[in-house]
């Protein structure tokens, strides 16, 4: 299960998604998401769905690789699906004791399920097409007028940026950590939900130990380097817009416009 979880890692490439600027990346993530939580009905639902596909396909990113980091939210997908299937109310259209099926709630949950596979789907593409040092630089030239009021860019882009490095290298312990557990009698698997819950206690333990070792020794290595912040500080690569960055955002900007427009078409 942990090895399915693919938030944060990078599928190195030499495709024109990899070469796109990160600050246009995050702007067409950013309308993505927005569009998503505009629609309304099923068929906007296709458009989004040929987004993704052309963008895997053009990143050539492995569909199983990207489906793979479905597997550890797909408990809370379910979650969800359920809740709205028995707490919507309508048309009945099955009965279970208490618990109703409706027609609504059926249609509901379908739609929500689908928003959130599409949203899981969609935002990993950033971070499975951009390297962490592009993705800080990216989202610091995005932050960097508001500087002006006070607001540290270069700081948040760096802790975001170290945060989502940091999720696979915490994973990999983790696994490391239960097998040498599992090495030693320890069982994860077996029991209810509250045991399982229970057996993971001393799991956390060494894991936080790690986790703040690990910070304390990049910490180190960052003053050892003389880092002083965003203040006066150059870049090997400074990011430039080409034409093809315009060009790609122009047509996105379009693009989830028209589907944020099916929102107010025919209502």
């Amino acid at each position: 299960m942990l090895k399915d979880i693919t938030i944060g890692q990078y599928f190195p490439g030499d495709t024109i998604i990899h070469k796109l600027d990160p600050r246009i990346k995050i702007l067409i993530i950013a309308l993505f998401i927005g569009s998503l939580f505009f629609i309304k009905s099923f068929y906007p639902y296709i458009f989004i769905l040929i987004f993704i596909v052309t963008a895997l396909t053009l990143s050539k990113v492995p569909i199983k690789f990207v489906l793979k980091g479905l597997k550890p939210l797909s408990f809370v997908i379910l979650i969800t699906f359920f809740i709205n299937v028995f707490l919507t109310k309508g048309e009945v259209l099955y009965s279970l004791g208490p618990l109703t099926v409706t027609k609504e709630g059926l249609y509901q949950a379908t739609f929500m399920a689908l928003r959130l596979v599409f949203l899981i789907t969609g935002t990993s593409l950033l971070t499975l097409t951009t390297s962490p040092i592009a993705l800080t630089d990216g989202i610091e030239k995005l932050l960097s007028p508001f500087s002006r009021i006070g607001l540290p860019a270069h700081e948040l882009a760096m802790m975001m940026t170290i945060a989502l490095r940091f999720i696979p290298t915490l994973l990999e312990e983790t696994d490391k950590i239960m097998k040498a557990q599992m090495a030693r009698g320890a069982d994860f698997e077996s029991g209810n939900i509250l045991e399982r819950a229970k057996s993971l206690v001393p799991l956390l333990v060494p894991l936080f130990v790690n986790a703040f070792r690990r910070a304390d020794e990049l910490a180190t290595a960052m003053e050892a380097r003389c880092y002083r912040g965003g203040e006066n500080r150059t870049r090997l690569n400074e990011l430039k817009l080409d034409r093809t960055d315009i060009i790609v955002f122009i047509i996105m900007l379009a693009f989830f416009s028209f589907i944020i427009s099916t929102r107010y078409i025919g209502s």
